[in-house]
Parts: structure tokens; C-alpha cells; sequence
């Protein structure tokens, strides 16, 4: 599930409509999440109204309130399918250094008994994030404004399986004009442009 539905205030605009490389971040992101295994993908719009083929877009009404509605109303409908299988991984729009590989690894980590995985990078928890779904109901419970399911993972510290992935990306945060310009440098550099 892919949550793209700010306005991207500090950026001036929504962020799921910003070109990194010659694609938007929602297309990075709707890339990152398929091509790293995840089927059906799930994204939550909410600034900007967004469609792509073969993704199920779910319309947050209440996405100017923060990250945690978009949670819950993702959940919530990806809950409402009968393919929503057994766990899902998160990710945010705003970071388009993240590798599908990293997708990768959570699901790999869930298929060996991870309830509950991160990706780390340097030994640091970040995102994506697989909740297994028995967990939905209480993340959802815990979204909150923009923490999303930041209180849910501090209470369930102990559970996480964290998955290293800084060697395959990085988890930079686009989040204004300056990191917009370093980050699409890096991408142009490292040969990650579409």
C-alpha cells in the first residue's frame, strides 16, 4: 500500500506529482511496491486524485488531517477485499531512494515468521513496513495525525523484525525544494532515471 495523499505543503505541491528521473514519485512508489512482489497494490490519494492500470486507488476523504487517516483508510479497504492476503507492506510516496528489493526482503522476512518487519537501514528502523493482519486493526487504532503507525511500531518494539537494506537504497524524505534537487542528482547519478 502506497500513501500518497498529502498536499506536500513544504514542497509547494502534492508530492505524489513530482518528477524524479523522468516519473512521478507515485509511479516510483507504485514500482517500488510491485516490482518488489506486492499484489494487489493499494495507493491512498487524497491532495490529488490519481489512476493507474492495475492499481486499486483508495480515495482518503480525510487526508488533510495527517499520514494516520490515510493508514486507516488504506486499511480499511485493503481488509474489505477478499485477495487482501495475509499481510501488507507500506510505503510512503515521498521516498524515492527506496529499492523493490527491499519490498522484497519484508515479504521474504514474513514468509519465515515476521509478523511485524521493517527495513533498516545502518540498524535503523525505517520504511517500508510489513504488518501482518492480524495487527491491522490495532495499527489503525494507533493512526493518529501524521505519526501514521509511528506509535503502534514504538509500542510493538520488541517484535520487529528489522530487515537491513542499506546496501540496495537509501530512505531520504523528499520533503522540500532542497531535498527535491538532491535527490534527483542522486538518482541521475546513480543511473536510476526511467
Amino acid at each position: 500500500m502506497l500513501l500518497a495523499a498529502g498536499a506536500g505543503r513544504r514542497l509547494g505541491r502534492p508530492k505524489a506529482l513530482v518528477e524524479v528521473g523522468g516519473m512521478t514519485l507515485a509511479e516510483r512508489g507504485i514500482e517500488l511496491l510491485a516490482g518488489g512482489g506486492t499484489d494487489p497494490v493499494f495507493m491512498v490519494t487524497g491532495a490529488v486524485e490519481l489512476e493507474f492500470p492495475g492499481v486499486r486507488t483508495v480515495w482518503n476523504p480525510d487526508w488533510a488531517t495527517g499520514m494516520g487517516s490515510s493508514l486507516r483508510a488504506g486499511l480499511a479497504a485493503l481488509g474489505a477485499q477478499p485477495d487482501s492476503g495475509a499481510a501488507v507492506v507500506v510505503a510512503l510516496v515521498d521516498q524515492p531512494l527506496i529499492a523493490p528489493e527491499a519490498v522484497t526482503r519484508l515479504i521474504d522476512a514474513f514468509r519465515r515468521g515476521a509478523e511485524l518487519a521493517a527495513a533498516s537501514y545502518d540498524g535503523k528502523r525505517r520504511n517500508p513496513v510489513l504488518f501482518a493482519r492480524r495487527y491491522w486493526a490495532d495499527v489503525c487504532a494507533a493512526a493518529v495525525a501524521d505519526l501514521g503507525a509511528r506509535g503502534f511500531l514504538e509500542a510493538h518494539r520488541d517484535l520487529i523484525t528489522l530487515v537491513e537494506c542499506g546496501d540496495i537504497g537509501r530512505p531520504d524524505d523528499l520533503d522540500t525544494a532542497d531535498d527535491l534537487e538532491r535527490i534527483a542528482e542522486l538518482v541521475k547519478s546513480s543511473g536510476n532515471a526511467s
